[in-house]
């Protein structure tokens, strides 16, 4: 199971495209443009608003603008919002039920340690990080040159 849900993929696609384009971008635009049914686009971009992530304007010059610059958000928040808070195992969940073995597992305190540094490094990934262009750097190989992208 990914860790992203398909909403919160979308999101972050919508999103990208309102940090390229700070002017505005209506739903109409960002559907097309990655080819994303319209009403989808639409929810995301409502459930965006109520989440403070977009600001949207109605009217002739309306449309949607980052509520925040992407240097200011980070994918944990992201995926908190959209979709159940992220968990590793289900004796990680906030809240969630404790298996029977909870009380003898040899493992747990260590998952709920992976699960802690997964997080974390969640919250430290903005995302005008995931927006960035990908980096093209020129690789002297036997046969020539060849681009390699590097992260």
């Amino acid at each position: 199971m990914p860790l992203m849900s398909r909403k919160a993929d979308y999101a972050l696609l919508i999103l990208s495209y309102l940090h390229r384009r700070p002017e505005r971008g209506c739903a109409r635009e960002i559907a097309d443009g990655f080819g994303i049914s319209r009403s989808f686009v639409a929810n995301i971009l409502k459930e965006l608003c109520h989440k403070g992530f977009v600001t949207g304007r109605r009217g002739v010059h309306g449309g949607y603008v980052l509520q925040r610059p992407a240097e200011e958000m980070n994918l944990a928040e992201l995926l908190a919002a959209l979709d159940d808070p992220f968990h590793l195992a289900e004796c990680n969940k906030v809240g969630g039920e404790v298996c029977c073995v909870a009380p003898i597992c040899p493992v747990r305190g260590h998952i709920a340690e992976v699960h802690a540094r997964i997080h974390g490094v969640l919250r430290t990934v903005t995302l005008a990080e995931l927006f960035r262009p990908p980096q093209v750097e020129c690789v002297a190989g036997r046969v020539g040159l060849e681009m390699v992208e590097t992260v």
